[in-house]
């Protein structure tokens, strides 16, 4: 072959390289610990493994074909099971990932988090970010030691959703098992199964079918840019705690919380938000010391309705965990009942 032919396609292998590279998606991928991040002793434990042990740039190191998808960076926020999550970790995740959407170089942010307080996280971020680029939570429910593990593929899938034009202004996703959820309503339903997240009223947003997201349907909720909830410039959030709602529930657990001060009180109750006299009581005196009070249902789907002869406002369709994330944002603007029971009924 001539020495000058030989050269000109070398030298345009290279720059059909670089422009590949430079023309690719730029997702940032943010790591926070939980089972995806996990290790057990044995390729057969999927329980009483220790969550959070590996690093985000092995997690991305274990998924080559990440290349072929788009340039990525790795960032660890925390490294902990997600029960120990805060909601100062939180407010501070959602911080960061303000910071790297308003770069110009930065296409989509994903997130690996653990399962058991991701819709809480998610559903957080859905009404903090400032921005209609793509932000994807992914996890795993097996660790990434074990047979058949699940986090591999779900994070590619979520790079896939993050890196698809399609995927802007959707809001907050969660994409495991193939599946993208709305942070607004998928939630965990079952303790082990690889298809925990689920939303049994609402549905999916779509599915990722050979490596290719289909986008099926929108959320109507109120979510990122078009929210009110601005926090990058927010130190603490207030406290709110949930009571469960149960036979024989006490009294005195209202009395704890009015003694700590709290700012507000997620009631999870029975049905479709039912208060027993003993709670009712409790309200009443939570309610005088000034505390903001949300009736949930404990059952984890349907519509709490305002009824007069109930006490405190209502959650609309959120979850015990998820009203608390809106009550506490909704208590950073004000404590008027009538405006935060419109922010349940929109967001």
């Amino acid at each position: 072959m001539n020495i000058k032919i030989f050269i000109a396609m070398i030298l345009l292998c290279i720059s059909q390289s670089i422009f590949s590279a430079t023309t690719q998606p730029h997702i940032v991928i943010l790591a926070t610990g939980g089972t995806i991040a996990g290790s057990a002793a044995n390729t057969t434990q999927t329980s009483g493994y220790r969550s959070g042990e590996i690093g985000v740039q092995t997690l991305i190191n274990a998924v080559p074909e990440i290349k072929n998808i788009a340039r990525v960076d790795g960032l660890q926020i925390a490294n902990i099971g997600s029960e120990n999550m805060t909601s100062d970790t939180i407010l501070k995740l959602s911080q960061q990932v303000n910071m790297l959407l308003a770069r110009d170089d930065v296409d989509g942010v994903v997130i690996t988090h653990g399962t058991d307080t991701l819709d809480e996280t998610a559903y957080f971020l859905n009404l903090t970010v400032k921005s209609d680029k793509p932000v994807v939570f992914t996890a795993a429910m097996r660790p990434a030691t074990a047979i058949s593990a699940d986090g591999a593929m779900n994070l590619l899938e979520a790079v896939i959703v993050a890196a698809d034009p399609n995927a802007r202004g959707r809001g907050v996703m969660v994409v495991l098992n193939d599946r993208i959820g709305s942070a607004r309503f998928v939630t965990k339903t079952n303790t082990t199964t690889l298809d925990t997240f689920k939303a049994p009223e609402q549905g999916y947003l779509g599915v990722i079918v050979n490596g290719k997201p289909q986008f099926e349907t929108r959320v109507e909720k109120i979510h990122t840019r078009r929210s009110v909830f601005d926090v990058r410039s927010l130190r603490k959030l207030p406290e709110v705690v949930i009571i469960y709602g149960y036979q024989d529930d006490p009294e005195y657990m209202y009395d704890a919380a009015i003694s700590h001060h709290v700012d507000g009180i997620i009631y999870a109750g029975t049905g479709a938000g039912s208060v027993s006299v003993r709670s009712e009581a409790g309200i009443g005196k939570a309610e005088k010391a000034g505390i903001i009070v949300i009736r949930s249902s404990r059952t984890g789907n349907g519509i709490v309705p305002a009824d007069k002869g109930q006490p405190g406002l209502v959650a609309n369709s959120l979850n015990p965990a998820k009203a608390r994330i809106l009550l506490m944002l909704a208590l950073t603007h004000t404590k008027n009942p009538e405006l935060i029971q419109n922010y349940f009924n929109a967001y």
